[in-house]
């Protein structure tokens, strides 16, 4: 069973690099230019290789604690679009990423 929290985990980061390149892709002057840029198909990629980990991952763990644990890309996704994209990240921002990592933990206590 340690291996599917291990896949997960990978799938969670699959996800969030997924997420990253798709932002990086999002400056191009049209839609299909988006679309076409590498950044944007690479993250498109990466985020089909994190659903199929997840399908995995799924096999042992309950979806009541599997759906929830990828909250925490949301967490590290909002850390990062600050830094390298400079997005914004004040108290709200740390707020909400507390209540997301208190709300994973709570949920994985089994």
């Amino acid at each position: 069973m340690m291996i599917h929290y291990v896949v997960l985990g990978i799938g969670i980061l699959t996800g969030i690099g997924g997420q990253m390149l798709l932002k990086a892709g999002a400056d191009a002057p049209t839609l299909m230019g988006q679309l076409l840029r590498p950044s944007t198909l690479l993250g498109l990629a990466l985020y089909g290789s994190a659903a199929f980990l997840y399908i995995f991952a799924l096999r042992k763990i309950p979806v009541s604690v599997a759906f929830p644990s990828v909250s925490l890309s949301y967490a590290i996704v909002a850390v990062l679009g600050h830094f390298l994209f400079g997005e914004p990240f004040g108290i709200k921002q740390i707020g909400g990423i507390a209540l997301i990592m208190g709300g994973v933990v709570l949920i994985n206590q089994g």
